[in-house]
Parts: C-alpha cells; sequence; structure tokens
C-alpha cells in the first residue's frame, strides 16, 4: 500500500526555538513550508532570550553589551555560529519574532544595547537580552531598590520568596515576603495548570483579595511566572489595576509557563500564516537525490515528504539532533560529520565545574557561510542543507548565555541562504 506524499518547498526538521523560528521567517518569505519535531523543547526553557553574555567562559566575564561581546567573540573563535552572521542580521531576525510573538500576546521587549539581570527562582540573577514584558518591571525594581514583596504559594516546589530574599539580601534590602496558598487549594499546585486557572475572572479576583492584605509599603509584587497562558497580557494588566502596584514574574524551574506560551504561540499562530505542522513525528529514513525524500513516522501515521530543501534545527543531545555511546558521537538524522573530541576521555573534564566548560558542550555540525553541513575536509555535503541553531560546533551556549540569539540569527540566514539560492 502507498504512502501518501507531501511536498514542500522547505521542509524543517526540529521544533525547538530554531525550528519554531525558520518556519517563521520561512512562512513569512512565501515558501512553502513543512515543519516536523519528535517533541517541543520550549516548555523546558525559561523564556529568556539571550544574545550573549559571558565571554571567555573561564574568565567568567559578563558583558553588559552583547554586540561588544560578539565583536570579541569573533576575534577569539573564528568557528562560532556568530562568526557567519553580522550585527544587522540578528537585529532582523530578532525584529522579525519579537513582532510575530507580539501578534500572539506573548510580548517581549529588550533595553536596546544592554543585557539586563533577571531573577532565578533561587535569588541569582541571570544576564540576558530579550525579556517578556512582564518581567520587565522586575529588572527596574532590582536597579532602583524598590520596595517589593515577593510572594510564593503552599505546595509550589522550587519557588522560595524567603530564598530569593535571603539571596539578594546585599543586593536590594526592600524586600518583604509572603506565602500565601493558591486560591485556597491545599492541593500541590503546577505552575501550568495555575496559569491556567488565571485566565478565570473570578479566581484572578480571588488571588487579588489573598494577596491585597500583603503590599502594604510595597511598590511593586514579584510572583512566580503563573499569571496566564494564552490570554497572559490581560491577567497581568488585570492583576495590577486590582492591587493598584505594578507586577513583575519571576521564571519558575520547568516546564515553565514563558516557555509553554512560547510554545502555544509558535503551534497556534504559525499554522495560520502556512506552515503545516507535524509534531510529535519523527524522520525514520531519507533518500537524496536532486530533491529530499523523507519517511515520517508518529503515533498513528506514516507517510513521505519530498521537499527541493532542509533545515536541520534538531538540537543537541536533549533536543535528539546527537546521539552518543561509548565510542563516538553521531548525527542522527543524516549521520553527517560531526566537529568535537574524538576520545571519549576527553569529552568532560575531572572537575564538573570546569572554569572552561567541558570538550562536548562544543561538539557539532560545522558549516560554511550559509550553514551548509561540511565534511573535515571543508567540502559541502549538500546544497540543499542547513544546519541552524545548538547543533552547531564551536557554540558552548549554555555558559556563554547566546542560546536563542544563535539559534535566531543562524535560523534567518539559512532561510534567506535557501531562499536566494532557490530564486
Amino acid at each position: 500500500m502507498s504512502r501518501i506524499e507531501l511536498k514542500c518547498d522547505l521542509l524543517v526538521i526540529g521544533s525547538g526555538i530554531a525550528g519554531m523560528a525558520a518556519s517563521l521567517f520561512a512562512a513569512n518569505r512565501g515558501i512553502k513550508t513543512i515543519q516536523i519535531g519528535k517533541t517541543n523543547t520550549l516548555s523546558f526553557t525559561s523564556g529568556l532570550m539571550d544574545v550573549l553574555a559571558v565571554h571567555p567562559i573561564e574568565e567568567k566575564r559578563l558583558w553588559k553589551n552583547p554586540w561588544d561581546a560578539i565583536d570579541t567573540l569573533k576575534k577569539d573563535i573564528s568557528g562560532h555560529p556568530y562568526s557567519k552572521v553580522s550585527k544587522d542580521t540578528i537585529e532582523k531576525a530578532f525584529k522579525e519574532l519579537v513582532a510575530f510573538l507580539k501578534s500572539a500576546d506573548v510580548p517581549y521587549a529588550n533595553y536596546q544595547n544592554k543585557n539586563v539581570n533577571i531573577i532565578t527562582p533561587i535569588g541569582t540573577l541571570k544576564p540576558t537580552f530579550f525579556v517578556p514584558e512582564s518581567m520587565l518591571n522586575g529588572v527596574s525594581a532590582l536597579e532602583e531598590k524598590k520596595p517589593c514583596l515577593i510572594i510564593d504559594f503552599y505546595n509550589l516546589k522550587g519557588f522560595s520568596a524567603l530564598q530569593i530574599k535571603e539571596t539578594l539580601k546585599d543586593k536590594w534590602q526592600n524586600l518583604r515576603t509572603a506565602q500565601i496558598k493558591f486560591l485556597d487549594s491545599s492541593k500541590e499546585q503546577f505552575a501550568e495548570q495555575m496559569a491556567y486557572d488565571l485566565e478565570k475572572p473570578k479566581n484572578l479576583d480571588k488571588l487579588a483579595k489573598e494577596i491585597s492584605p500583603h503590599i502594604k509599603d510595597a511598590e511593586i509584587l514579584g510572583i512566580p511566572a503563573i499569571l496566564g497562558v494564552k490570554r497572559h497580557s490581560s491577567v497581568l494588566s488585570k492583576l495590577q489595576e486590582l492591587l493598584g502596584v505594578k507586577v513583575f514574574e519571576i521564571p519558575t524551574i520547568i516546564p515553565s509557563v514563558p516557555g509553554i506560551r512560547l510554545k502555544k504561540a509558535f503551534e497556534d499562530k504559525l499554522q495560520d500564516i502556512g506552515v503545516q505542522s507535524f509534531y510529535s513525528q519523527e524522520v525514520i529514513q531519507v533518500f537524496h537525490k536532486d530533491d529530499f525524500v523523507f519517511d515520517v513516522t508518529g503515533a498513528a501515521s506514516m507517510f513521505k515528504i519530498r521537499t527541493k530543501g532542509v533545515i536541520l534545527s534538531t538540537g543537541r543531545f536533549f533536543g535528539g539532533g546527537l546521539s552518543a555511546d561509548r565510542e563516538k558521537i553521531t548525527e542522527t538524522i543524516f549521520n553527517l560529520e560531526i566537529y568535537g573530541p574524538f576520545l571519549r576521555k576527553v569529552w568532560h573534564e575531572l572537575d564538573f565545574f570546569a572554569p572552561r566548560g567541558h570538550n562536548i558542550n562544543n561538539c557539532g555540525i560545522e558549516t560554511d557561510e550559509y550553514f551548509h553541513p561540511i565534511d573535515k575536509s571543508g567540502k559541502v555535503i549538500f546544497n540543499n542543507l542547513y544546519a541552524v541553531g545548538s547543533i552547531l560546533a564551536h557554540n558552548d551556549w549554555t555558559r556563554m548565555k547566546c542560546g536563542t540569539g544563535v539559534s535566531v540569527a543562524t535560523a534567518y540566514s539559512a532561510v534567506n541562504a535557501f531562499l536566494n539560492q532557490k530564486g
């Protein structure tokens, strides 16, 4: 029995931020696009968007201006993905992405040329560039040391207002804390369900009444990131109105609501602009002549996809783009050559917190300036295949705080390269 064969101009493999951004950029340029992905990793992100904050890693040097950091990085690590993109490209990519997210009621903002510090669930500070607008009030409150109340909830794990206060006590003296029941419930709480509960006006009113007696002299309220998923802006605005003070969200442990907002926004809105999406699907076989033909399988179906071009955005080990056994690291779909330490014994340093990081965190695919994967001799493997995002080599993005920036900028560049090649 013959399987259904779908045809497209561009197939995007992967459903993390790089894959979602590539699908967006392709659809915006009128490219017939199909996207497939085994899982959506966006729920397991904080929702913060880094460009570059730390370089060199071993010096733990923090940069206020990410563009100055990128200029230095390009001189120091010629193979880093940022060496293939300009500042203008990064800015245009983010402008397009942020406009899309705003239309999906997931607004983001930044301070132009400045990284900002966001409070984490344990009170440490994370430098980042683009932040959900719901967290922006917290940035200015921290800088100005405003009188602030931070609340947490009984039975919400992984978030402690007291720990935040204790960790920040030397940086922010005007902090008070309170712990309340969420809607009078004694059950274990989960951030995503709490966020959906607060989209109901009666629940939001009830929460405001529970918080109100604790406000006192506070000029601003910090709250776990639970203020709605699909009606986020209106929930935040209404709570501020009910309490009479500004409110800011603080990221929770993963899965996080800001990450879930991104996931929902992409899943809902990409289809509206023409992307044909198949999530929880995976490629089981690929053939190549002039076009690529993929066998794809999921929970209840098997079909083929014929495409003129492919963007590979499958991530590293967590996303399933790379796999490791006791002898080697492999790319899981095309068996592309991987840059990285050959011997397993040098994948990791003996010190888990080694200042320079671990060699394995720089492994991945090397590409030409158009993000075509190349072999060890520098030869392009397929001229209609592109690799983007965290699967790229020379990029310890977790330590450098550049993950989203690399993903978005390389996706933007690859889509435009495909469009120019396609003519």
